[in-house]
C-alpha cells in the first residue's frame, strides 16, 4: 500500500451547483468589492424594514411607554435590522463566489483581478506570514461560511492559499494576454515606415559584410570557421537537444555511449575551455613523481592507470611535464565508452607510444595483473572493499604508482566501488590525482578524502561565458603510507623537542633520561589530531602526508586564524639580521624559537645551521610566505629565487608553483599561493607591494609622484657616498617625509600605524610615554596633546641617523626596498646571495625547521622543559597591555622552555619597557644591549629604541618567592 502524502490542509468539498465555483473561501474584502448594486439595495431595504415595521406597529397598537421610552426601542431595532441587512448583503454576494447563483459578472472580475496580479508578480490571494498549516486551519474555519450566516456570522479575514480552485487558469490567461500584447506591439512597430527602413538598412549592411568577407577572406579560413561552428553546434546538440536513452538493457555503458557517440570526434575541441584544472592536476602529479624519482622512492619505472580517460587527452597532455614513453613502464587508459576509446586508440597509434593500453572496461572490475600477466578476464572481479589481490607479492606486482581521474568521478553513478577499487589498486608509495567539478549531488570528494590521505587540495573557478564554474584539484596517497605510531611519535618529538623518541636526536636519549617521564605527557596539537583520526579510522590531517614536515598541523577554521582575512602584514622583515647574529652568536647545538614575520630572519638563522628552528606566527599567511621561501630554496635555482624575492616578480610563478614548488609545500600553503599567484605578476608591483606593509611602500611612492621626488629617490638608491646621500636627503626629501603635517595626518594615525607598519596601540603608547618623560621626568602618563609630536620625534630619530650613518645603496636593504620596491644586486638580505643559496639549497638544509601556526604561549607550553637555548621575541612583548596577566604568563612559559643560561632577544619601542621588571621577577637577568641615542643608529633598521638580552638564571619562582622579590625590586 502506497504511503499517502500528508498535506498541511484538508481539501475543500465541491458543492453541486448550477454555476462555476469562483472561491470557496473568499476574503471579506473580495465579497464586499464584488457585490452588485442589487445586493446593496436588498441589504438596505431589509435594514430599513425593521424600524419601519416597528413604527407601523406602534401606530396600530400603541405601547404607551411614555415620553422618551419609545426612542431606545427604535435604536435597538435599527441596530438589529442594520446587522441583518448587512448579512443579507454579504450572503447574496458570497453565493455567487460559491456558484449557487448566477455569477458571470463575478467570473470576469475574478479573472481580470488575478491576471493583473500575475503580470505584476504578486501573490494571487495576498501575502501571509502564517505557516501552511495555520493557513489550512483558517480555511477550514471559514470556507462556505456564507451559507450559515443566519446561524453563525463568520468571515474570512486571513490571506491563505486554499480556495478550492485550480489557479493555473490565471497564469495561462496571463501568458496568452502577454503574448497578444507583444505581438500587437511588434506588428504595430513593423507597420511604421521608420521601422521598415531600419530593417531594410540592417539587411543591406549584413549583405555587404557577407560580400566583403567572402571577397577578402581565404577559403581555408572560411573552412576553419565553418568547422568551429559545426563543432560547437554538434556539442550543443549532443549535450542539450539530443534525447539520451541507450538500448533496452539500460546499462551505464549504453547511457554513456548514447551521450558520447555523437560528440566523440569533437570531444577534445569542446572540453578545452570547459574542463579547467586538468593540466594543473597533471603538472602536480608529475611534480610528485619527479620528486619521488629524485629521492629514490621509485625503484622501477612507474605504472599509470587513467580511470575514465576518454579520448586519451590526459596522457598526451602529460608529455608537457614528463617524457611519457620513457618515464612510465606501462599506462592503462580505462573507460566505459567505446566511441571515446576508439579515439584514444587512434591517438596513440599516431603518437607511436607502445606503452599505452586502452581498455574499454568498467573501472570497478579493472585488475592490473590481468593485463600485465595476460590472465583471463574470469578472475577480474573482486569484492568491493576487499583487496583485489590474493597475496602480498601479487599486490606488489599488480599495483599502480599513479591513478588519475579527470572529470570522470562526477560521471560515475556508483562511485563507491570505484574508489574502493582504487585504494586496492594503488601502491603503498603511489599517488592519486583527481580534477572534477566541485558541486556534485553525492559526496564523491568526501569519500575520496576518506579513503586516501590528502597531499594537496585546491579549489578554483572556471570563468566560462559569464559562468563561474567551481572545480577542485586533489592529490592524494595511501592513507596508511605514513601513519605508523612510531613515525607519529618521531615527528611529534621534533615539534615538542621531546627526548623520548626523536628521529633527529636519538643520541640525546642517554643524556636526558631524567626528563623522559614529563615529556610523555607533552604532545603537540598535530599529534593529538592524528591520534583522534586514527582512532576513528580516518586519514591523518594533510600535514602528515607532506614530503617535508616543516609545517606543523593547525586548524585553519579557527577564528583566531581567520581574523587576518587571508593576508599577511609583513612582506619583509624589519629586524637587522646582522645585529642578531652578533648578539646571539648562533651555534650548531642551538635550539631557536623565533617569530616568523616575513621569514627573512628565519632564513638568516638557518644559514648558521642550528640544531632546530621553531618559527611561530598566529597569522597563517605569514607562515605561508616562509614556506614558499623554504620551498623555493629547496627546488629552484638561484635565478628564480632572485626573481621571486629579490625583484619580487616572476613571469612564470604559477608554473613554478605547480611544477617545482608543489612537492615541497603543505596543502594549505599551496592553496593560498595558487589563489594568490598574481602576487608575483610582472604587471603589478610585485611581492613587496602586497600585505599590510604595502601601505607604507605605496605611501612613499605616492608622495614621490605627488611632489616630484621620484628622481630624488632614484638618486638615493644609487648614491655612492654618504656625503652624496646626505645632500640628497637634506635638499628635498627630508622636508617632505619629515614634515609635521604628514606626521600628524598620516603617521600619527593609529589605524595607519597598525595596517601599514604593524604598530599596535600599546606600542604607540610606549613611544608617547617616553616622549612625555623627556619633557617631564616625573610624568609617566599619556599626553593626548603631544601624541602627534611624539610620533614625529620618533620618526625623526629613526630616519636622520640612518641617512647620516648607513649607505642605503650598498648596506641598507631595508630602506632600499621601501624606496624602490625591490632589492638590488648590490644591496639585499644575506640569504639572497649566491653563496647562501648554495647552503640553503642543500638536501638537509631545513630538516631542523618547524613552522608553528599558533600563539607563542601555546607553542612554548607544549615543549619539553629546558630544551630551547634562544628565544627571539622581536617586539612582541610591546603588544601586551601593561599590568595585564598575559605578559607574565608568556614570560613564565619561556622560562620553563629555556635551558639554564638560555637567552631571550627583545626589541622595544620603549627605552626601558615595563615588562623588563617582570622578566627579572621570573628568573631572568636583563641587559640592555642597544640604545637608540639621538643622532646614532641602534642598527640598520633603527626602528626600535632599545634591544635587550634576558638570560635565564633561575627556574620560574613559586608564588611565595615572587612576593618576596617584588618588595626587593621596588626598593
Amino acid at each position: 500500500m502506497e504511503k499517502q502524502e500528508r498535506k498541511p490542509w484538508v481539501p475543500a468539498k465541491k458543492l453541486d451547483t448550477d454555476y462555476p465555483l469562483i472561491d470557496s473561501d473568499p476574503h471579506f474584502k473580495r465579497v464586499c468589492g464584488y457585490a452588485r448594486p442589487s445586493d446593496y439595495l436588498a441589504g438596505t431595504a431589509f435594514a430599513a424594514a425593521g424600524p419601519a415595521l416597528m413604527l407601523f406597529w406602534e401606530q396600530i397598537s400603541p405601547s404607551h411607554v411614555g415620553r422618551g421610552g419609545f426612542a431606545p426601542i427604535m435604536r435597538l431595532t435599527g441596530v438589529i435590522s442594520a446587522g441583518a441587512g448587512f448579512f443579507l448583503f454579504y450572503q447574496r454576494s458570497s453565493m455567487r463566489f460559491y456558484g449557487v447563483t448566477e455569477d458571470r459578472r463575478e467570473i470576469d472580475m475574478d479573472m481580470k483581478e488575478m491576471v493583473a496580479k500575475v503580470k505584476k508578480g504578486q501573490p494571487l490571494y495576498g501575502e501571509s506570514e502564517l505557516s501552511d498549516y495555520m493557513q489550512g486551519v483558517a480555511s477550514r474555519n471559514s470556507r462556505y461560511a456564507g451559507l450559515f450566516l443566519h446561524l453563525m456570522p463568520w468571515f474570512n479575514l486571513v490571506n491563505h492559499k486554499q480556495h478550492g480552485v485550480d489557479t493555473a487558469k490565471y497564469y495561462q490567461q496571463a501568458e496568452r494576454e502577454l503574448e497578444a500584447e507583444l505581438t500587437s506591439q511588434t506588428l504595430q512597430t513593423l507597420g511604421e515606415p521608420l521601422a521598415q527602413i531600419s530593417l531594410a538598412t540592417v539587411a543591406l549592411i549584413l549583405l555587404l559584410i557577407t560580400y566583403f568577407i567572402l571577397s577578402f577572406t581565404e577559403l581555408e579560413a572560411l573552412w576553419k570557421l565553418s568547422e568551429v561552428l559545426n563543432t560547437y553546434w554538434s556539442f550543443c546538440y549532443a549535450c542539450f537537444l539530443k534525447p539520451h536513452s541507450g538500448d533496452s538493457s539500460r546499462s551505464q555503458q549504453d547511457a554513456l555511449e548514447s551521450f558520447y557517440s555523437a560528440q566523440a570526434a569533437i570531444y577534445d575541441k569542446t572540453r578545452h575551455k570547459l574542463l579547467h584544472g586538468r593540466e594543473d592536476m597533471l603538472g602536480l602529479v608529475a611534480a610528485q613523481l619527479k620528486h619521488k624519482a629524485e629521492t629514490a622512492q621509485l625503484s622501477t619505472k612507474p605504472v599509470w592507470v587513467d580511470i575514465g580517460g576518454g579520448t586519451g587527452y590526459n596522457i598526451e597532455a602529460m608529455s608537457a611535464f614528463l617524457s611519457v614513453p620513457d618515464f612510465f613502464q606501462k599506462i592503462y587508459l580505462v573507460d566505459l565508452s567505446p566511441s571515446l576509446c576508439e579515439i584514444a586508440k587512434a591517438r596513440f597509434v599516431r603518437l607511436g607510444w607502445k606503452n599505452v593500453t586502452v581498455l574499454c572496461q568498467d573501472a570497478r572490475s579493472f585488475r592490473l595483473p590481468n593485463h600485465q600477466h595476460g590472465s583471463s578476464d574470469s578472475g577480474s572481479l573482486f569484492s568491493i572493499g576487499q583487496s583485489a589481490y590474493e597475496t602480498e607479492d601479487e599486490a606488489e606486482a599488480g599495483s599502480a604508482d599513479l591513478i588519475t581521474m579527470s572529470y570522470s568521478l562526477s560521471m560515475i553513478p556508483e562511485f563507491y566501488p570505484v574508489i574502493d577499487s582504487m585504494s586496492s589498486l594503488l601502491s603503498p608509495n603511489g599517488i592519486v590525482g583527481v580534477a572534477d567539478f566541485y558541486v556534485q549531488k553525492a559526496a564523491r570528494r568526501d569519500y575520496l578524502e576518506y579513503k586516501f590521505g590528502t597531499i594537496l587540495s585546491a579549489n578554483a573557478r572556471n570563468h566560462f561565458f559569464g559562468f563561474r564554474i567551481p572545480y577542485y584539484i586533489w592529490i592524494g596517497c595511501s592513507k596508511d603510507s605514513r601513519s605508523s605510531i612510531t613515525r607519529l611519535v618521531e615527528l611529534d618529538a621534533t615539534v615538542t623537542e621531546s627526548p623520548y623518541i626523536s628521529a633527529l636526536d636519538l643520541q640525546s636519549r642517554s643524556t636526558q633520561t631524567l626528563r623522559r617521564s614529563s615529556s610523555i605527557d607533552r604532545r603537540s596539537k598535530a599529534y593529538e589530531s592524528a591520534i583522534i583520526n586514527l582512532t576513528a579510522s580516518l586519514p591523518l590531517p594533510a600535514a602528515w602526508y607532506q614530503s617535508h614536515h616543516w609545517r606543523v598541523y593547525y586548524d585553519d577554521q579557527l577564528q583566531k586564524h581567520k581574523q587576518f582575512n587571508d593576508e599577511y602584514i609583513y612582506a619583509f622583515t624589519w629586524e637587522d639580521s646582522r645585529v642578531d647574529q652578533r648578539l646571539l652568536n648562533i651555534k650548531s647545538d642551538d635550539v631557536i624559537l623565533a617569530i616568523t614575520s616575513a621569514g627573512d630572519n628565519i632564513l638568516s638563522y638557518a644559514l648558521e645551521k642550528p640544531k632546530r628552528i621553531h618559527a611561530v606566527d598566529l597569522n597563517p599567511s605569514q607562515n605561508h610566505l616562509l614556506e614558499l621561501k623554504v620551498a623555493a630554496f629547496t627546488s629552484l635555482g638561484y635565478s628564480d629565487v632572485w626573481k621571486l624575492f629579490g625583484d619580487g616578480q616572476h613571469e612564470s610563478f604559477r608554473d613554478l608553483l605547480i611544477n617545482k614548488l608543489s612537492p615541497h609545500m603543505s596543502s594549505l600553503a599551496f592553496q593560498y599561493w595558487l589563489s594568490h599567484s598574481a602576487t608575483f605578476d610582472t604587471k603589478s608591483g610585485g611581492l613587496y607591494f602586497t600585505g599590510g606593509s604595502r601601505h607604507a611602500l605605496k605611501l612613499v611612492q605616492w608622495l614621490a609622484r605627488l611632489v616630484g621626488l621620484r628622481g630624488d629617490f632614484r638618486r638615493l638608491c644609487t648614491a655612492g657616498t654618504l656625503n652624496e646621500q646626505r645632500e640628497i636627503w637634506q635638499k628635498r626629501v627630508r622636508r617632505v617625509l619629515l614634515s609635521r603635517l604628514l606626521s600628524w595626518t598620516v603617521i600619527g594615525n593609529e589605524r595607519w600605524l597598525w595596517r601599514a607598519l604593524g604598530v599596535p596601540p600599546a606600542q604607540r603608547d610606549m613611544i608617547e610615554r617616553d616622549y612625555v618623560k623627556q619633557d617631564d621626568p616625573q610624568s609617566a602618563g599619556r599626553s593626548g596633546a603631544k601624541s602627534g609630536q611624539a610620533i614625529w620625534e620618533y620618526v625623526v630619530n629613526t630616519l636622520d641617523p640612518l641617512v647620516n650613518n648607513t649607505l642605503v645603496s650598498e648596506d641598507n636593504h631595508y630602506y632600499l626596498l621601501c624606496l624602490q620596491g625591490k632589492y638590488s644586486r648590490r644591496c639585499h638580505p644575506a640569504y639572497l646571495t649566491p653563496k647562501s643559496h648554495i647552503k640553503l639549497s642543500q638536501p638537509n638544509a631545513f630538516d631542523g625547521l618547524r613552522i608553528h601556526t599558533d600563539e607563542l604561549r601555546e607553542v612554548i607550553s607544549r615543549m619539553t622543559p629546558e630544551t630551547l637555548t634562544i628565544a627571539v621575541l622581536m617586539d612582541s612583548m610591546d603588544w601586551f597591555t601593561p599590568g595585564g596577566p598575559e605578559a607574565g604568563e608568556q614570560i613564565r612559559a619561556v622560562n620553563r622552555a629555556l635551558k639554564f643560561h638560555g637567552r631571550v632577544l627583545l626589541r622595544s619601542a620603549g627605552l626601558t619597557p615595563w615588562y623588563i621588571k617582570t622578566f627579572e621577577e621570573e628568573g631572568f637577568t636583563a641587559k640592555r644591549v642597544g640604545t637608540r641615542v639621538p643622532g646614532t643608529c641602534i642598527d640598520r633598521v633603527n626602528m626600535y629604541a632599545s634591544a635587550w638580552i634576558c638570560t635565564k638564571v633561575a627556574p620560574v619562582p613559586n608564588e611565595d618567592a615572587r612576593r618576596q622579590m617584588r618588595p626587593a625590586a621596588s626598593s
